[in-house]
């Protein structure tokens, strides 16, 4: 082992390792993919549809909520339904991402204390996982097309680097929450509640432009609260592309102002306390 050298400070060692960790779990991509889908085999394994049964369950709960949020906002099937599926394959990815992220280093116990590899590969395969159900899901969201076709342009190709930015996302949301869920294991149910809260908060089974353009003043005002909900910025900056819509800069501006502070503050949690996950297990 290369020993450090006399002008080099354990703050910047520090730094450095950290650094190392995430370069080397990258570097590991064809240890995490194959995990990650050894994952989805695994789960599956007697399962004659296999994954298609996630995309099958969201897409029945979809279709049931479009049908009852239709009736009850007034609106035509052929809005409410794409913008409901969108949505929930949106937010399955987000929701897994922080739910799984949480218990990321306890699920992978074993693994740590036997496999000498860096932390972020068991991030790696959490996300990759996450998004192999995602483009299951795209399944549901072709059919959907063919049924209610929406105005797709060569704008709709945002919807690319947004999938990218919110799997960035996803990298520093498992590991700051896993670190903090592994020191603090009090916090995975609170955190699991707090997403099953923010489900019913944000606009995915009804639709945020309808409220924001009421002629009744009061639930307007009340419809621009949302804005400080950072998962509908997430949500937009994917939905808006794949729906034909226009997009809004505003939902970029925000998403990557929080990809810097979640960064900044998942650095700084790996600096300190990387090392003491392997005990904290």
């Amino acid at each position: 082992m290369p020993s450090v050298s006399a002008s080099t400070s354990p703050r910047e060692t520090a730094w450095a390792r950290a650094a190392h960790d995430l370069a080397g779990g990258w570097g590991q991509r064809q240890l995490w993919a194959h995990l990650g889908w050894q994952d989805i085999r695994q789960r599956y394994r007697r399962s004659v549809l296999g994954p298609l049964w996630i995309t099958i369950s969201m897409a029945v709960t979809a279709v049931a909520l479009g049908i009852l949020y239709a009736g009850l906002f007034g609106n035509p099937l052929e809005t409410q339904l794409p913008y409901i599926l969108v949505g929930f394959i949106v937010w399955g990815f987000i929701s897994g991402c922080i739910n799984e992220g949480s218990e990321v280093f306890v699920a992978n116990e074993g693994l740590i204390k036997q496999l000498p590899a860096p932390l972020s590969v068991h991030v790696y395969r959490l996300v990759w996982r996450q998004t192999l159900f995602f483009l299951h899901n795209l399944v549901v969201y072709v059919v959907m097309l063919a049924i209610f076709p929406q105005p797709l342009t060569w704008r709709s190709l945002a919807a690319v680097p947004a999938l990218a930015l919110l799997m960035v996302n996803g990298v520093w949301v498992a590991l700051l929450f896993g670190i903090v869920s592994t020191r603090f294991r009090d916090l995975v149910p609170i955190s699991q509640s707090i997403v099953q809260l923010m489900f019913f908060m944000t606009p995915i089974v009804w639709i945020y432009g309808d409220l924001l353009n009421s002629s009744n003043p009061t639930v307007a005002e009340r419809a621009r609260i949302a804005e400080f909900n950072p998962f509908l910025h997430f949500l937009e900056i994917i939905r808006a592309p794949l729906l034909g819509q226009d997009q809004h800069w505003r939902h970029w501006a925000v998403v990557l102002a929080i990809t810097v502070v979640g960064w900044a503050l998942t650095l700084v949690a790996m600096r300190r306390y990387r090392a003491r996950v392997a005990y904290w297990v």
